[in-house]
């Protein structure tokens, strides 16, 4: 769709552009969703439900009301998979692909809003990037879908098997979230027939990583191996790809010490399940929304330890949501030089400037915040423990989609609220950091007040 003609007439800004895209596709998505066509009884669905689902899909959570394999018909897994593919691939990159699919050049408010649903910080070169982010994801997607295939065509058939591997390719590499596996092994079972399957969990955690790490750090990691030359890395993708290995070996440690005695979940499984259990969980939490184990059946431990990885999430300008590595990189490492006594954030020989810091400091607070609210809200309106009602409220502002259980049995103000924490963790953080650079703009001033001081401690 073109908004540009639109968005000039109403001088809408290229921020509220972007976030009335994925509206409209919400929408669309919805009401197609509302057909009779789209659910395997061929009845109309409730708008709140496929509002529900449509929010869900656009905005790559992957929590459902309903089943989305045992509900839906073909029709709707159909428009469930491709609303995956452009909240995965940004509105903006989708409406690039389009635009250069029919041959029409891309105006400069255009590259402008690429941009800004990119989160890079200068226009140079932004087309050809849309042109590589969009062929990388089809291609990775696509040899994800061969390998799920070689286990899905033994067990379901060719033509099923085909469209399992395409639809878990798309929604793995997107960290959506969605199944298929409902009416093969009971509705809202996930992968969890598939704990001790390697091709099914290696393939799943590549994808999951790969789409987590941000398309300028694909960019960056390809020219540093074509030219065999790491030291160039971007400061952006050092941090990223440590603070990404970083959470998954901390992960991968601290689920395997808190299942390996739960008799409900490792202790009692072979080795191979001991190993790619706690793995897996280590990494889908950070915005896939997949899961090996049973989430009702692990220890209160991991359940707390899932909500802190789901709260961080993957990268900026990735298809992962939470507050991005990036910014728990930064104040982690304010924290680091606070104790050190040091006075700049310093990192692989470079110092951050005090603005990104106050940036990452203010999202951070203003999405515990959030989640905060949200929970409170949703202790009023279901009938749930805290626990189920934390851990439903981080998924959804980090667009994960794991869940105790409790989806399902949302009630309608519950659901409309899901459905607003989903959309904000989806497009809040990126509005945050594009306000937060107007408004330094605008506010810019050379007027500097007297210093003094507050105790603090």
């Amino acid at each position: 769709m073109h908004f540009s003609i639109l968005s000039r007439k109403i001088k809408i800004s290229p921020t509220q552009t972007v976030v009335m895209g994925f509206a409209l596709v919400i929408l669309l998505g919805a009401l197609l969703l509302t057909l009779p066509i789209s659910s395997q009884k061929g009845e109309a669905t409730s708008f709140v439900d496929a509002i529900f689902t449509a929010t869900s899909a656009v905005c790559v959570t992957g929590l459902v009301v309903v089943d989305t394999s045992t509900y839906w018909s073909s029709f709707g897994q159909t428009v469930i998979i491709l609303m995956i593919q452009i909240g995965g691939l940004g509105f903006m990159t989708f409406s690039t692909l389009i635009a250069l699919l029919v041959g029409r050049r891309i105006t400069l408010r255009e590259r402008l809003l690429i941009q800004e649903s990119l989160n890079q910080f200068d226009l140079e070169g932004l087309v050809r990037l849309t042109k590589s982010i969009i062929i990388a994801t089809f291609c990775i997607e696509g040899l994800g879908a061969i390998f799920y295939s070689t286990v899905f065509i033994p067990q379901f058939g060719l033509k099923q098997g085909i469209i399992m591997g395409i639809f878990h390719g798309i929604s793995a590499f997107c960290n959506a979230g969605f199944d298929l596996m409902g009416q093969y092994t009971g509705q809202y079972s996930s992968l969890t027939s598939y704990v001790n399957n390697p091709i099914i969990n290696i393939n799943t955690m590549l994808l999951v990583i790969v789409g987590g790490l941000g398309f300028s750090v694909w960019t960056d990691l390809y020219y540093a191996f074509k030219h065999k030359n790491f030291s160039k890395l971007s400061l952006h993708t050092k941090v990223v790809v440590t603070i990404t290995a970083g959470l998954i070996v901390f992960g991968f440690l601290f689920f395997f010490a808190a299942e390996i005695t739960n008799p409900l979940t490792i202790a009692d499984a072979p080795l191979s399940t001991k190993i790619l259990g706690p793995l897996f969980h280590s990494v889908t939490p950070r915005t896939a929304g997949f899961n090996t184990l049973d989430m009702a059946s692990v220890t209160m431990p991991s359940k707390f330890m899932t909500i802190i990885l789901m709260f961080i999430g993957g990268s900026s300008g990735s298809t992962a949501g939470g507050i991005k590595t990036t910014t728990i990189g930064i104040l982690l490492l304010t924290i680091l030089s606070v104790v050190k006594g040091r006075e700049d954030t310093e990192v692989f020989e470079r110092r951050i400037p005090k603005y990104l810091v106050y940036r990452a400091l203010a999202i951070m607070l203003i999405s515990f915040g959030l989640v905060i609210f949200v929970s409170m809200v949703l202790s009023i309106t279901e009938k749930a423990d805290f626990m189920s009602i934390l851990f439903e409220a981080t998924s959804a502002f980090g667009t994960v989609g794991l869940s105790l259980g409790m989806t399902p049995y949302l009630s309608v103000i519950g659901r409309i609220v899901i459905v607003i924490t989903m959309f904000a963790g989806r497009v809040g953080p990126l509005t945050l950091f594009m306000a937060f650079s107007q408004m330094a703009v605008k506010n810019k001033s050379n007027l500097k007040y007297p210093e003094d001081r507050i105790i603090v401690g």
